[in-house]
């Protein structure tokens, strides 16, 4: 189970003392625990994935406003968190693959407009989960819907 691993990388970066592995390992065990915490429940290895594929997208989104500001050594530190918590995240489609599954997630809910975005959306995002971010299931859908 991924929360097992988690600890186990966790005691691992410990005894190296690999403190960026240690801190990102430890935030996302943090936000595992809140969540089952808040909502009274034992997470899947499916809420886990969500949950470490979140805080990947954070540091994706904060990492363009380093960019803007110059910061190399957060910019640098940004990246290597990424990098860590993509370790426990399934393989990222590439946009063609992408494509290939909404064409399939079209065609199944009979979308045919950009009225039908939404639709196409929730169903694509069921299926490819945390393989595929949002925005780029979104801007492929925009590319087959218009």
């Amino acid at each position: 189970m991924l929360k097992e691993k988690l600890l186990e990388d966790l005691k691992n970066a410990m005894k190296e003392k690999n403190e960026l592995r240690k801190n990102v390992v430890q935030m996302a065990r943090a936000a595992i625990l809140q969540i089952e915490k808040d909502k009274k429940i034992e997470v899947t290895d499916e809420q886990i994935i969500e949950i470490l594929a979140k805080e990947a997208k954070k540091r994706k989104d904060s990492l363009t406003d380093y960019e803007k500001s110059g910061r190399e050594d957060l910019i640098n530190q940004i990246k290597e968190e990424i990098e860590i918590l993509e370790e426990y995240l399934p393989a990222q489609l590439s946009s063609e693959e992408i494509e290939e599954k909404l064409k399939e997630v079209i065609a199944e809910v009979g979308a045919s407009t950009m009225k039908d975005i939404g639709m196409v959306m929730k169903t694509a995002k069921a299926k490819l989960g945390a393989s595929a971010d949002g925005k780029t299931i979104n801007e492929v859908a925009k590319k087959l819907l218009s």
